[in-house]
């Protein structure tokens, strides 16, 4: 085909017009919730044993932060549960646990990201090595989008902060991802993660000879549904690990910036992850970073990170404990649903 993209947006849009998919709660132009975490955790035991080294969220976490005004939860999931051997039938224990997360988040009208949280690896080889070739990676997505069709309330976060690869090969590998799910037929929404940590604040930083800023502009869908994801930490080296926080005007410049990128190259964003712990500096941040993500032409929403009933005393934690809600709430819960 002289116009490859034109024909692979053509097949996708017949196959969603074809697909008995309803409109849901991915339709709404603004997506806001939290990281419902848990799935994801014990990463040297895996696949590991369910509610032994992970669990699922539970039907009342989904109702509880959908009751705060939430539209939508991001549920980080790890390859290595999904799929037992590379290649292989996706796992129906994990698929049935997450039918059970989708089915409560449908009662509560909350759409859910499906996000494959693995750092650009399978049990520690990185894609497009010669343990995990690309084509492993993609089948996992093809699979997994057969496997989920629903497009109204299912979106595809393709992979959480893939550091194990250069900034560069993500981006090729992330392009050709997103055409082979549209030539597949998916009309989900879908995510790409920018490559290392996917940072704000090092968006146009050089690493291995290019940038986020360079590389991420190339990604394109045919099918116009995708936004770029970025995460951003408050703490003194940006990685969450820390108690204090920057000011709050620390972010603004690099917020500008990954604005004015995004215009400039017809994407769209979302902040995947962000998070603080519960000091007075620390929630101002909190509602400065919500009040520069509320240019709905740019940024398409935020999941904060992260609520989950195993996070124990984690800071930046938003779990419920014991009927009171988590202080980072009094900001969150005025920006939900806004």
């Amino acid at each position: 085909m002289r116009h490859p993209r034109l024909a692979l947006a053509f097949l996708a849009c017949l196959a969603i017009a074809a697909s008995p998919a309803r409109a849901g709660c991915l339709d709404n132009p603004r997506l806001t919730g939290v990281n419902l975490a848990g799935a994801e955790f014990n990463s040297k035991r895996l696949p590991g044993v369910m509610n032994k080294d992970y669990t699922y969220p539970a039907r009342e976490d989904i109702a509880y932060f959908a009751g705060k005004g939430a539209d939508v939860i991001r549920l980080p999931v790890r390859w290595e549960r999904l799929q037992h051997t590379l290649g292989g039938e996706l796992h129906a224990a994990e698929t049935g646990a997450i039918d059970k997360v989708l089915a409560a988040a449908a009662a509560s009208d909350l759409c859910v990201i499906l996000d494959v949280h693995n750092y650009g690896t399978w049990r520690g080889y990185p894609i497009g090595s010669a343990e995990v070739p690309v084509d492993a990676f993609q089948d996992l997505w093809l699979r997994l989008a057969a496997r989920f069709p629903d497009a109204g309330r299912i979106a595809f976060g393709l992979m959480n902060e893939p550091y194990k690869l250069s900034i560069a090969q993500w981006a090729r590998i992330a392009d050709d991802t997103v055409a082979k799910l549209r030539q597949a037929g998916a009309g989900h929404l879908l995510l790409v993660s920018g490559g290392r940590w996917s940072g704000v604040h090092e968006w146009h930083k050089t690493f291995s000879g290019t940038s986020n800023a360079i590389a991420m502009a190339g990604v394109r869908d045919p099918l116009e549904r995708m936004a770029i994801e970025v995460h951003q930490y408050a703490d003194a080296d940006f990685s969450g690990r820390g108690t204090t926080c920057h000011p709050p005007d620390r972010f603004d410049n690099m917020f500008r910036l990954i604005g004015d990128w995004a215009r400039a190259n017809d994407q769209r964003l979302f902040l995947g992850e962000f998070g603080v712990p519960a000091e007075d500096n620390c929630l101002s941040v909190l509602e400065r970073m919500l009040q520069l993500t509320a240019d709905r032409a740019v940024w398409l929403g935020w999941t904060y990170w992260a609520a989950g009933r195993w996070w124990g005393s984690y800071p930046l934690s938003v779990q419920p404990k014991a009927g009171v809600d988590a202080p980072q709430m009094s900001v969150l819960g005025w920006y939900m649903g806004r």
